[in-house]
């Protein structure tokens, strides 16, 4: 890992996704979540105090890097609920299969490298009855806005540590064995590539 990946980026990565625009997208989702919860790319939890506490018992917040989740255990020392943080990627899941109630997941699949693995991990350790959660910015409908976000998204995956502007977003999730049962798209104030958001509720296929 070199010096900007683990000093600076982390740093970059709350900055842009605390902005408020992104956290009043989290607001409409996290309190979907409840029970045994996984949070996939928890990063530096701020997530954390949007978590309906009456609906909750425990987060298991993954994430790889340790330098997101330093930053995020303040905000869990906060909350009256749990919150365990596992130190592995989005593919590579420490769970037992029919384990977790929720899979959370914002601003997260933009950055996994194998989003079919990943997501067809997290099919597998929900529950029968379980949801997946998502709020994640991608491809744009404008074919102006998308031809901007394919010629950006080399330099901009580089310096974001690997975040794509242009995944389409809902044909992933199915892809990786979901049914999307719920979806609301647009774009949100900021930055126009990277700007259009979609979130909803999927249940394994």
């Amino acid at each position: 890992m070199g010096l900007y990946s683990k000093y600076i980026l982390p740093k970059v990565v709350h900055f842009t996704c605390s902005m408020k625009p992104n956290m009043y997208q989290r607001r409409k989702v996290v309190p979907l979540a409840e029970g045994l919860v996984l949070e996939i790319g928890i990063g530096s939890g701020l997530n954390i105090p949007y978590y309906d506490v009456g609906r909750v018992e425990k987060v298991l917040g993954l994430d790889p890097s340790r330098e997101m989740t330093r930053i995020a255990e303040s905000s869990a020392s906060t909350v009256p609920f749990d919150v365990e943080f596992i130190e592995l990627p989005g593919e590579e899941i420490p769970l037992e299969s029919q384990s977790v109630d929720t899979v959370l997941m914002t601003y997260t699949l933009c950055s996994i490298p194998d989003t079919g693995r990943a997501l067809q991990q997290m099919a597998r350790v929900l529950k029968p009855g379980g949801k997946l959660i998502f709020c994640e910015h991608g491809a744009a409908p404008d074919p102006k806005v998308l031809r901007w976000q394919n010629r950006l998204n080399p330099i901009w995956s580089r310096v974001g540590g690997g975040c794509q502007l242009n995944r389409e977003i809902p044909e992933l999730i199915e892809i990786g064995g979901f049914r999307i049962v719920d979806m609301e798209s647009m774009y949100i104030p900021g930055w126009r590539p990277a700007s259009f958001n979609y979130w909803g509720v999927a249940v394994p296929a």
